[in-house]
């Protein structure tokens, strides 16, 4: 039998997963086999499968949706359906994307009690995520024991950024207990900078700045394709506005929040992870296609808010920087939201960056004039295939 490699990506309310697999003689990746996930756990729950061409191959088949209600009863589901299902597998090892690994953990690592206990200790900060890939790892040594279960951190590929772009304005003794930035979506950034020399050529090595646009979202300046800045922080809720989360926030309003409203420390989490962000300024949906569509006042404002938080985030990477030699749209919504991508590149005029209409339309890749001072590009991530990558040199 081929041998295979899963990946699992367990977020706040979905588990997507992608099986590859694995040439044993050169260690190389021969192929994607298929993709799915189980989205929205709980009374809505979907489960959809695609195979390596994008045909679906699944999608709510063989259980019923109230079913799964858990982030357990959701792994169960496609460990059964990759059972029943997939012909041929043998699973040699699990990936996971875990978002926090804190400062202990600058690569993939294989896991084992220790590393399970630094995780946990990690809860705290990524309280959305990181309780979720550990209990997939511990449902995972339990019933099948014989796999090797390798961690992917989020926060990795950040630890290149000087000292002083990691610092708050805080004591100098919370700075040593680990209270500084980390920054996010390292695995997607991972990706991005090992195929960005085939659209950027030579400029991939130069000042980048990239946009991860999804339901969660985060800016990047790289140079030499190494992280220099970031705008998520301490945790996942720093910096742009999200679908849910409120992105960069004074931290008076907390202390207002407890002290004047006596709004509760539980209550206020709730309140920043899940009621703010895109749904909390539009009061309609956390979901930007929906926001696009609505002529609701409320709506526009969300979407013109989110846009200008990323404009002015531009600006003060672009200073971290030196300068701009290029943008990059990735993730959801900067991957396939056109009208998003050009209220941003039409902002950042300034800058010399001249969006082309046509292209942007298309997609891309390449969505700015020719002889633009600042390209923009259009680049989908796969942080599955990074992780799968990870697996083999890891496992």
């Amino acid at each position: 039998m081929t041998p295979h490699i899963l990946v699992l990506n367990t977020g706040s309310s979905s588990v997507k997963f992608s099986v590859w697999a694995v040439a044993p003689d050169t260690r190389r990746i021969l192929s994607l086999v298929q993709r799915g996930a189980v989205t929205d756990i709980g009374a809505h729950a979907r489960f959809e499968v695609v195979d390596h061409t994008s045909k679906r191959l699944a999608a709510d088949a063989g259980f019923a949706s109230s079913a799964i209600i858990t982030h357990a009863l959701a792994l169960q589901r496609i460990l059964n359906w990759l059972d029943e299902n997939v012909s041929g597998i043998e699973l040699h090892a699990v990936g996971h994307r875990v978002v926090h690994g804190g400062d202990r953990y600058a690569q993939p690592v294989r896991v084992d009690a220790a590393v399970l206990a630094d995780l946990r200790a990690l809860i705290q900060l990524a309280p959305l995520h990181q309780p979720h890939s550990i209990a997939a790892i511990e449902l995972l040594a339990e019933q099948r024991p014989q796999l090797v279960q390798v961690a992917c951190f989020d926060t990795a590929f950040h630890q290149t950024q000087p000292p002083v772009a990691r610092r708050f304005a805080l004591p100098r003794a919370l700075h040593d207990a680990g209270i500084k930035r980390y920054g996010f979506h390292g695995l997607s950034y991972e990706y991005l900078v090992r195929v960005l020399p085939d659209y950027l050529g030579v400029a991939a090595d130069g000042r980048v700045i990239v946009a991860h646009l999804g339901n969660g979202a985060s800016l990047c300046g790289l140079h030499r394709r190494r992280s220099v800045a970031t705008t998520m922080g301490f945790t996942p809720l720093d910096g742009l506005m999200m679908g849910t989360r409120c992105g960069a926030l004074d931290p008076g309003v907390v202390l207002h929040l407890q002290r004047e409203r006596g709004t509760s420390l539980a209550q206020v989490e709730h309140l920043l992870y899940h009621e703010s962000g895109l749904l909390g300024v539009s009061g309609i949906s956390g979901d930007m296609s929906v926001l696009l569509k609505s002529h609701d006042p409320c709506a526009q404002e969300a979407v013109e808010l989110y846009v200008y938080r990323i404009v002015r985030e531009i600006g003060s990477l672009a200073a971290a920087l030196g300068g701009m030699d290029a943008l990059v749209f990735s993730g959801g919504i900067g991957e396939n939201a056109a009208a998003i991508r050009a209220r941003v590149c039409d902002a950042l005029a300034w800058l010399g960056l001249h969006l082309d209409t046509a292209r942007n339309a298309a997609g891309g890749p390449c969505i700015s004039r020719t002889g633009s001072a600042v390209p923009a590009w259009v680049v989908a991530t796969h942080e599955d295939e990074i992780i799968a990558q990870h697996v083999l040199h890891a496992a």
